[in-house]
């Protein structure tokens, strides 16, 4: 066969190797020798080079490829008359896929040639062992260098001024001390289901347009039942019956065009059991004060004369779910600082991981009971992972990134909690996002480290924390149109309708770049209980508000852009209610502070 040594460099300089000429001429023997083409040979070196460590090519290097790769593939190979032929081509090639550690090397090594997404390489240069990384301090972990060629560090962020600045307070801050006991004492955390907990991996888009209409119509008739039981309705009236007198509507808001929501084009999309689904235009120009957006539930009393268009004269507001009741179970609730943090972790011009660093510094010097840290880990709108300028493969850098966390707080004693994110790039942008998984997670820290879904409600100590990544946030605030006689803050108003359509994902359709699965959705992201704090990381601004009697906090993201963001701290103590004061929170002070 006819082998160019020409086309070998090539295959060889796209994963920046360069190659002595007597190299090159060995390697062209060992194709014609074993039957391999260029490109084939030349994944096979790479793979084994990362496979086994070896930091450069030499002619030692390609005498154990050749001894332990293809020698052994050959002798494996069942031959006729003893002779090489196609017979022995063909036979390498079935290996190939049977073996599957190496057909997952392989695979991650696919050239650019054949449009392969795959092609995030790790270079021989830089292979990732456990025994270089459980040695080493957290930023010889992190080390950019290993997979980055470019890892300056970002000036903007390292030249910031304002560090530890504390951007706004809620509370009671003064006096308290904000360092907690490392962990020590009786901790629980453990997830609370609605109706159950998502722990593992499921297959996605195998839903159909008859689910998603199920899923739709049970969150209208289950919230309709609430809202009929709580203000004494009677009866609801089917949407396009005609009526003289006064009516009451169930439904869901839609919008009659694909544009953005506006005053002119609400329509209300009934229940399948009292309207079968149907629609019907809403004039709300006789409504004093409302605040809609698609897909919130609603129930509206008004005129609807010709069955054609409804008028609205009032809008009942929906009630949130009662708070969770601490048991025995629970333990006994002391005092407790808890830290949160969201993602992403590096600057937008660097992938040095320098904000982290400095995250895991204030976790080791203040020793948070609870760390809670939000994705994304390895964000896939930086800018060297959209440009694909990475040299190692996105699961790989998540690990190492996992590793210094998890390795760089030991000291704190900190239990760690995880939430992923639909923006971590080595992971199905699906929602509801199930847990990260992690293999090497050590046995002394399996106590400490909690893997949790997105979205998620976690008791700590019978706490309940409403969590979630995405920025619903933004993305309702987008959609969401309003009227008021008096001041209203936009933000409270997004936050209550978040807690009284007791969903963490209330909109729909939902915002472009989120992929729902909405079986999956209807099963675990509903909020079980009101929470007592709300953690809703967002790009807008910071801030902490009480809503509804749930503590809701934005910390802001650890980067913004070129610069240094916020993350936020809470201190906990249960309070008993004196006289007829009612519930009081359990979360009596919180910062959102500068990293």
């Amino acid at each position: 066969m006819s082998v160019s040594a020409q086309r070998l460099l090539e295959e060889l300089q796209i994963f920046d190797v360069d190659c002595e000429e007597a190299l090159t001429e060995k390697l062209v023997e060992l194709c014609i020798l074993y039957g391999q083409d260029e490109e084939g040979m030349v994944a096979e070196l790479i793979a084994f080079c990362t496979r086994t460590g070896k930091g450069c090519l030499t002619s030692e290097t390609l005498n154990s490829f050749e001894h332990e790769c293809l020698s052994k593939k050959l002798s494996r190979v069942p031959r006729d008359g003893g002779h090489a032929g196609a017979r022995d081509i063909v036979s390498i090639q079935e290996l190939i896929e049977v073996e599957e550690e190496e057909e997952s090397l392989l695979n991650s090594y696919t050239t650019p040639s054949k449009g392969s997404q795959k092609r995030a390489i790790t270079t021989p240069e830089t292979p990732l062992t456990k025994r270089t990384v459980s040695t080493r301090s957290p930023h010889q972990l992190l080390s950019p260098s290993s997979f980055s060629p470019s890892a300056t560090p970002s000036q903007k962020y390292n030249s910031r001024n304002n560090r530890g600045e504390v951007v706004t307070s809620f509370g009671s801050a003064q006096g308290v001390s904000w360092s907690g006991r490392g962990g020590a004492g009786d901790i629980s955390l453990k997830v609370l289901g609605g109706p159950e907990s998502l722990t593992g991996s499921y297959k996605s888009m195998f839903q159909k347009l008859p689910d998603i209409r199920d899923v739709l119509t049970c969150k209208i008739e289950e919230l309709g039942s609430e809202l009929k039981e709580h203000y004494k309705i009677e009866a609801f009236t089917p949407v396009l019956v005609p009526a003289q007198e006064p009516v009451t509507l169930l439904g869901q808001i839609g919008c009659d065009t694909n544009g953005k929501l506006n005053s002119k084009s609400v329509i209300l999309e009934g229940d399948r059991e009292h309207s079968s689904g149907a629609q019907i235009p809403v004039n709300l120009s006789e409504l004093k004060e409302y605040s809609l957006f698609p897909g919130q539930v609603v129930v509206m009393e008004g005129i609807n004369t010709t069955g054609r268009r409804f008028i609205a004269t009032k809008l009942y507001e929906g009630v949130p779910l009662p708070f969770y009741q601490p048991t025995k179970e629970d333990g006994d609730f002391e005092q407790h600082m808890v830290l949160v943090a969201c993602g992403p972790y590096t600057t937008s011009d660097s992938i040095t991981y320098d904000p982290l660093l400095d995250l895991i510094a204030i976790i080791n010097r203040d020793q948070p009971d609870v760390c809670i840290l939000f994705g994304p880990f390895l964000d896939a709108k930086h800018e060297q992972v959209e440009n694909c300028l990475l040299t190692s493969p996105f699961e790989d850098i998540f690990k190492q990134c996992l590793r210094t966390i998890i390795e760089g707080t030991r000291s704190s004693g900190s239990h760690l909690v995880f939430v992923p994110s639909v923006r971590d790039v080595h992971r199905e942008p699906v929602y509801p996002q199930p847990p990260f998984s992690y293999s090497d997670l050590p046995r002394d820290d399996r106590k400490r480290v909690q893997f949790v879904s997105e979205p998620c409600s976690l008791s700590i100590n019978g706490v309940i924390f409403g969590l979630t990544s995405t920025d619903l946030l933004f993305h309702m605030g987008a959609e969401e149109i309003s009227s008021a006689s008096r001041t209203s803050d936009r933000l409270s108003r997004i936050l209550k309708h978040i807690l009284t359509q007791r969903s963490y994902y209330p909109l729909y359709p939902p915002q472009e770049d989120m992929a729902i699965d909405y079986e999956n959705f209807y099963t675990y992201a509903q909020l079980p209980v009101t929470p007592d704090i709300f953690i809703i990381p967002s790009e807008l601004k910071y801030f902490v508000k009480d809503v509804l009697g749930c503590v809701c906090v934005n910390p802001g993201r650890l980067t913004k852009g070129q610069v240094g963001g916020t993350f936020g701290r809470l201190f906990l103590r249960r309070q008993q209610a004196e006289g007829g004061e009612g519930r009081r929170s359990p979360c009596t002070a919180v910062q959102v502070v500068r990293i």
